[in-house]
């Protein structure tokens, strides 16, 4: 998180001074590649780089001294950082937003969610994802750790975030590892759907087509309010593509998803209702 806000000051104190990034990174003797990542939020920075931008872009003095601070929590660490030699490239930047969001609502096509997955199921995923048996079987188990791991959140004793999960009917069907490692999914699924935190909906195919057969999967993650009401951090809508991660937060482009979640949230079966039927497909898959 304090990578994306620097980053986010630093790329609104340029555009202000009037710079392209091109230009900026021909100053500071940088690449326009590592700019860019720095103004993502994808790498830390040292201060006495942030420092050069802050001087390059007229930023104040106090300005400059706040961002420089800034940049030292940039160098700090989390989790997930143990697991960075099978994290994809990317995907920390996600795990971190993550953490820090206070609202996650998720719409699955295919799947069941990461955070809500059993580790039979995740263990599944990941092996047709890495490739099949003939992947290295260390390097799967400890993506699957760190998937697990991840679930932790929803359950954390410090303000655990929302999480509206909104799931295709095809996501509980697909018998993912085989049925008895489906129906374990599913039994877990309408346990955790229970927690006051955390709801699960089923869109039906009788409903016929939504938002969400053209947007395919995403997230919507929303961040605490300061004491006076102001956001920490704008909205943020996560895609996990097959060949790449998408981050969106321009007010238009996640009012778009805002209206697609809603319109796929409205044709999805009630929250009763679809614990009833997660649970009648984990005896289907029981009994298969």
């Amino acid at each position: 998180m304090p990578r994306r806000q620097l980053g986010r000051i630093l790329g609104e104190l340029r555009e202000k001074a009037g710079l392209t990034a091109k230009r900026a990174a021909e100053e500071l003797e940088r690449s326009s590649t590592t700019l860019w990542r720095v103004e993502q939020g994808r790498v830390s920075s040292r201060g006495v780089e942030v420092k050069a931008m802050c001087d390059l872009y007229g930023a104040s003095r106090e300005l400059t001294e706040a961002l420089v601070g800034l940049a030292k929590e940039t160098k700090a660490k989390g989790w997930w950082h143990a697991y960075g030699d099978v994290i994809p490239d990317g995907f920390d930047l996600y795990i971190g937003l993550e953490e820090a969001a206070s609202r996650v609502d998720w719409y699955e096509p295919e799947l069941i969610p990461g955070v809500l997955q059993t580790e039979e199921y995740a263990r599944a995923i990941i092996r047709e994802g890495q490739g099949g048996p003939s992947e290295d079987l260390q390097e799967i188990e400890r993506r699957v750790q760190l998937r697990l791991k991840r679930r932790v959140l929803l359950t954390r004793v410090t303000t655990p975030p929302t999480l509206n999960v909104l799931v295709n009917e095809a996501a509980v069907r697909r018998a993912v590892g085989g049925h008895t490692v489906m129906a374990g999914q599913l039994l877990y699924l309408a346990e955790v759907s229970k927690l006051p935190n955390i709801t699960v909906r089923v869109v039906p195919f009788s409903v016929g087509i939504h938002q969400g057969v053209m947007t395919g999967q995403f997230q919507i993650l929303r961040f605490p309010l300061t004491g006076s009401g102001k956001e920490t951090e704008p909205p943020t809508v996560y895609s996990d593509g097959y060949t790449g991660d998408l981050y969106l937060d321009r007010p238009s482009e996640v009012g778009r998803y805002d209206k697609a979640f809603q319109d796929i949230s409205n044709k999805a079966l009630a929250t009763d209702a679809s614990r009833r039927q997660i649970l009648e497909m984990a005896e289907h898959h029981e009994q298969a």
